[in-house]
C-alpha cells in the first residue's frame, strides 16, 4: 500500500523524480529549489538511483545541459527559481524548438531589484512563450503528483515538448506536508520508459535546431504552437489515467463551490486553499461565492475555464505579478482575452498581491470580494494593486 508521510515537499519531489528513474539530472543551485536538486545529488551519491548528476557553473549551462542529454534520447530533470529561470532564458526556447521533452520544476520566486528570496509568480511569467507545457501547483501532493504527469506528458509521441511544474517558493518547497508516496510498479506502470523519436547519434546523423532562413523560420516556429495546442487532449488524459492507478484526479481548471456561484475568486498556485476558507466564510454568511483555479496554464484551456465560470456575474481575479505598463497582470489579461469574444461575460476585477511573499490571508480575499462587488455596481472597470503601503 502507498505510504502517506509528513515531508517536506522539495524531498518529495526529489523521490519522485528517482522514481521516474531519470538518466540525466543538470543541476545549479539556487534558492529556494536547492532542496530538490541537493537531495537528488544525495540519492545518486547513495546508489539509490541510476543517473548521471552533472553540477554546472549557471542556469544557463543547467539547460544546455539538459538539452544535449535530452537529444540523444536520456530522460532529463532539473530545477530552478527566479533570476536563474531568467539565465536560461535563451536555452529555453531552443529547447522548445528542438522538441526536447525535459521536464523542469520552478519554485516559483520574485526577481531582483530589490533583491527578493521570497514568493510570488512573476519568474515565470515572465517566461509565458517559451513554448513549453506548464502546470501549477496548489499544494505538496499536486507537486510532487504533477512530476510524474510531466514526464508522460512530455515524453508522449505526439508531444515531444519540453514540461514545466510550478510551485510556490519557501510557501511549499520548504513545507512539511503530509504526502502519499507512490509505489515504483505503479510510477513504472504509468510512466512507460522514453522512446525518442530522434535523437543525436554518430551512426545516425540528424541535424537539431540548423539556421532558419526567412523561408523557413515562420512555419517552425508554427509547428510549436500547433503542438502546444494539440497537446491538450494528452495531458487530459495523462490526468485520467494518473487516476486510474493512484485514485487522485486532476482536470486543467478545478472548481471550489461555484454550483449557483455568482462571484467567483480565480486564483493559480498556493493562495488557492486561502481563497477556499475565504469562500466557506462567505457561504456561511450566505453569500453565493465560488472559486476556480488554472492548474494548466499553457497550453491554456479557454473552453474548460469558460464551462467553470458558469453564469457568474463577477471574477475576482489574483495575480501575483504585474504586467508592467499596462496596467493589468497577466492572468487577469488572459482571461479578459479568453471572454472577449463572449457575448454575455461577467465583470472582472483585478488584484495583484502577494507579491515578494507578502501574505494574502483570508480576510484579503473577503476584502476584495467586497471591493469588486462596489466597483460592479458602479460600472467602474479598475486594476487594483492590492495592500499597497501608499505613503
Amino acid at each position: 500500500m502507498p505510504k502517506r508521510i509528513g515531508i517536506e515537499v522539495s524531498i518529495a519531489i526529489a523521490e519522485g523524480v528517482k522514481l521516474c528513474d531519470v538518466d540525466v539530472i543538470s543541476a545549479y543551485p539556487i534558492t529556494p529549489q536547492t532542496h530538490i536538486v541537493e537531495h537528488l545529488s544525495e540519492l545518486v551519491a547513495n546508489g539509490e538511483l541510476d543517473a548521471e548528476f552533472i553540477p554546472v557553473e549557471s542556469e544557463h549551462s543547467a539547460m544546455s545541459v539538459a538539452a544535449g542529454s535530452s537529444a540523444v534520447g536520456a530522460r532529463v530533470y532539473t530545477a530552478t527559481s527566479s533570476q536563474g529561470l531568467f539565465l536560461m532564458h535563451e536555452i529555453l526556447f531552443i529547447v522548445s524548438g528542438m522538441r526536447l521533452p525535459v521536464v523542469m520544476t520552478v519554485a516559483n520566486r520574485s526577481f531582483s531589484a530589490p533583491i527578493s528570496i521570497w514568493n510570488d509568480h512573476s519568474d515565470i511569467m515572465a517566461e509565458r512563450d517559451i513554448g513549453w507545457i506548464q502546470t501549477f501547483a496548489i499544494n505538496g501532493q499536486e507537486a510532487y503528483d504533477l512530476t510524474f504527469h510531466a514526464f508522460r506528458v512530455a515524453e508522449d509521441k505526439d508531444v515531444q515538448l519540453p514540461v514545466i511544474v510550478n510551485l510556490d517558493g519557501f510557501t511549499l518547497t520548504h513545507m512539511i506536508e503530509p504526502i502519499e508516496l507512490a509505489e515504483k510498479e505503479a510510477v513504472e506502470k504509468y510512466l512507460p520508459p522514453r522512446k525518442p523519436i530522434l535523437t543525436l547519434h554518430p551512426d545516425h546523423p540528424i541535424t537539431m535546431g540548423p539556421v532558419g532562413i526567412p523561408e523557413v523560420y515562420t512555419e517552425a516556429r508554427r509547428q510549436i504552437e500547433v503542438a502546444l495546442l494539440q497537446s491538450y487532449p494528452i495531458i487530459v488524459k495523462a490526468w485520467q489515467e494518473f487516476g486510474q492507478i493512484f485514485g487522485r484526479g486532476y482536470h486543467p481548471i478545478e472548481t471550489y463551490r461555484t454550483e449557483d456561484a455568482e462571484l467567483i475568486f480565480v486564483t493559480m498556485g498556493s493562495f488557492t486553499e486561502n481563497a477556499m476558507l475565504a469562500v466557506d466564510q462567505l457561504r456561511d454568511k450566505g453569500q453565493k461565492v465560488g472559486l476556480v483555479y488554472i492548474r494548466l496554464w499553457r497550453p491554456f484551456p479557454h473552453k474548460d475555464f469558460h464551462q467553470a465560470i458558469g453564469e457568474a456575474k463577477i471574477l475576482v481575479v489574483l495575480d501575483r505579478a504585474i504586467t508592467y505598463g499596462v496596467n493589468s497582470g497577466p492572468v487577469y489579461s488572459e482571461i479578459r482575452s479568453s471572454l472577449y469574444d463572449k457575448p454575455k461575460k461577467p465583470y472582472i476585477q483585478g488584484f495583484v498581491a502577494g507579491l515578494g511573499g507578502r501574505d494574502v490571508p483570508v480576510e484579503s480575499f473577503i476584502e476584495m470580494a467586497k471591493i469588486a462587488k462596489k466597483a460592479k455596481k458602479e460600472e467602474v472597470s479598475q486594476y487594483i494593486h492590492f495592500d499597497v503601503k501608499e505613503d
